[in-house]
């Protein structure tokens, strides 16, 4: 087999977090983010979307053994944004407003350095059933 084939893993997290710019008053956080620069936070139910496209290997014919994809999504994905408060919780939002496009480049990085670099990666979040994000592009 010799084409380029995807693969996919879903998986679930619950996160809450508060979008606000720290040089704003609560007054311009509230015209930009609206509800969503609640100083109490709000949550959110994600679902993930990755997918890896490469070659299948021609003894296994697994582009990338999916136990494997849904152990390094578990570990370094929802053990650290599950159930979690991103802006209070994660080192990841520290600095960084935690909306929908800034996580998901994130999970792309922390996957990125996990597998193989000859398999493409592409990573989508959606943030509620309408709206979501997909990096890259």
């Amino acid at each position: 087999m010799d084409k380029k084939t995807a693969v996919f893993r879903k998986e679930h997290f619950n996160a809450a977090h508060r979008l606000f710019v720290p040089a704003w008053d609560d007054q311009k956080n509230k015209e930009v983010f609206g509800k969503c620069s609640n100083p109490n936070f709000h949550g959110h139910n994600y679902e993930l979307e990755v997918k890896v496209t490469g070659v299948p290997d021609p003894q296994t014919g697994f582009v990338i053994d999916l136990k494997l994809l849904s152990d390094i999504i578990k570990e370094y994905v929802l053990e650290i944004f599950d159930h979690k408060n991103l802006n209070l919780d994660t080192t990841h939002f520290k600095n960084l407003n935690p909306t929908a496009e800034n996580i998901v480049r994130i999970i792309y990085d922390i996957l990125r350095k996990r597998i193989e670099p000859k398999l493409d990666l592409q990573v989508r979040l959606y943030e509620t059933e309408r709206n979501f994000v997909e990096y890259p592009a």
